[in-house]
């Protein structure tokens, strides 16, 4: 695995599940960045006070544990993966997030022993501020997405990996505030953090099929960078 861990670099950046398990090896801390939509809902409850249980992707068991665990179970009520969702949750309220991207990709990369924080666009310079207290190597996890997999229907749980230009940009945010903390970055991060254009979250095929669907207001609220100073850290299971 040596040629794969970008060793000798303060910050890594890698794709998805495979991302996780070649940085876990070497990285201790973790970013997850799932900028549509689950690192963006992330940042929203945890900036008004709320906290994150990640859960996989189909997981029943994981969520008859977080309804034991006293959680409000996304997509049950008002509350949904969706961020226009939750911009008025109330402070206090553990919410249960499934995902096939973010919230999968937290608890595999909490399985590695690093420290995990969820990261998006609008808190990117303060999850770098964060990771870099924490020391590093910091491995930035651009999330993407699985070709096959959607939120609904009876599909696949696992299939090929879609890289997706929002989460290009959202590691890169993080990946330059990093660089401006000091941090050498490795070619793959610091190709990410050159290029930060966040309207082509808005123009590109997930933006696009969001707002298409009527859900321009979660592309909107996704597309805001450094608008935040939440810095979602997972502890014992649950972001905060």
């Amino acid at each position: 695995m040596g040629i794969w861990e970008q060793t000798g670099h303060d910050v890594r950046l890698d794709w998805g599940g495979e991302g996780v398990t070649a940085l876990g090896r070497e990285c201790a801390v973790l970013i997850v960045v799932d900028v549509l939509s689950f690192g963006t809902t992330t940042d929203l409850v945890v900036g008004r006070g709320g906290r994150v249980l990640p859960v996989r992707w189909r997981d029943e068991r994981g969520v008859a544990l977080a309804r034991a665990a006293g959680a409000v179970i996304a997509g049950e009520g008002t509350f949904t993966l969706r961020p226009s969702s939750v911009t008025d949750i109330p402070p206090g309220t553990l919410l249960a997030l499934t995902s096939p991207n973010g919230a999968t990709l937290c608890a595999a990369a909490a399985a590695t022993g690093a420290r995990v924080l969820a990261g998006c666009l609008r808190n990117a310079s303060a999850v770098a501020a964060r990771a870099h207290e924490l020391g590093g190597p910091i491995g930035v996890i651009a999330a993407g997405e699985r070709w096959g997999v959607t939120m609904s229907g009876d599909g696949d749980t696992f299939g090929p990996l879609r890289p997706c230009v929002e989460d290009q940009m959202g590691a890169g945010a993080i990946a330059a505030a990093l660089a401006r903390l000091g941090c050498t970055l490795s070619p793959e991060a610091a190709l990410a953090a050159r290029v930060v254009d966040v309207a082509a979250v808005a123009d590109c095929v997930s933006g696009r099929e969001l707002t298409e669907a009527g859900h321009g207001g979660d592309v909107a609220l996704a597309a805001q960078i450094d608008v935040s100073d939440a810095a979602p850290v997972l502890h014992e299971g649950v972001l905060r």
